[in-house]
């Protein structure tokens, strides 16, 4: 049994019994001797069982948006976007996809447009009946991000605007439905939207789950 899986149990028996996250990790992967990626790992993507619960109820799925106002956390939803479509996102224990990019920020690549294209022409398929994206000002070429996401959204003719945000998780708290796996965020809305996940369906996309890593760390250096 891999180091990792045994963290993973203690750290499970711990979150479950109520301990805080932060301490309960250090503490389990100290005494492991867990590298920085395995850290990262578990701690983006492993849960109380309480947790699960909450939030799996909260996923609504395409055909629950019908006529219905999405914010999108827009850096949350482009990163995680952006690894779905290098095989490297992780569908973790609450049934979102995330990455684990040790990234400050986001960088403008020539990836971006093709990224986001693929966002809009989805999100044209389920008959929004407004759609908002908030991106974080203080983030370097947030304004080319969302310059972008605005012609698309133009040209695609979905309802919607971009935001610059000073403090977008704060902002998006206030939406009914929002598109991030954002841990702060989730907790304060009453639905979330795992687009990456909608679009990794639709086209057939593969993607990691967090069981595979626990059995395999290795893949964790892909």
């Amino acid at each position: 049994m891999s180091s990792l899986l045994l963290a993973y149990d203690d750290l499970k028996y711990l979150l479950n019994r109520g301990y805080r996250k932060k301490y309960a990790l250090e503490f389990v992967a100290n005494h492991y001797r867990l590298s920085q990626k395995e850290r990262h790992f578990l701690f983006r993507c492993v849960f109380s069982d309480g947790e699960i619960g909450e939030r799996k109820a909260k996923l609504l799925q395409p055909e629950d948006l019908e006529g219905k106002v999405l914010g999108v956390d827009g850096f949350n939803v482009l990163i995680t976007l952006e690894s779905l479509l290098e095989g490297k996102a992780i569908l973790c224990e609450d049934g979102l996809l995330r990455d684990l990019k040790l990234q400050g920020g986001y960088k403008i690549s020539s990836r971006t447009l093709q990224t986001l294209s693929l966002l809009i022409d989805f999100l044209k398929t389920l008959d929004l009946k407004e759609v908002l994206f908030l991106y974080d000002a203080p983030v370097s070429k947030s304004g080319k991000a969302a310059e972008l996401t605005r012609e698309l959204l133009e040209e695609y003719s979905i309802p919607g605007k971009v935001k610059l945000s000073k403090a977008p998780d704060y902002d998006l708290k206030a939406f009914e439905v929002v598109a991030s796996s954002d841990i702060g965020i989730i907790e304060k809305v009453l639905f979330v939207v795992d687009l990456p996940q909608m679009i990794a369906e639709k086209r057939g996309l593969k993607y990691l789950y967090f069981v595979e890593i626990l059995k395999n760390p290795g893949l964790l250096r892909l």
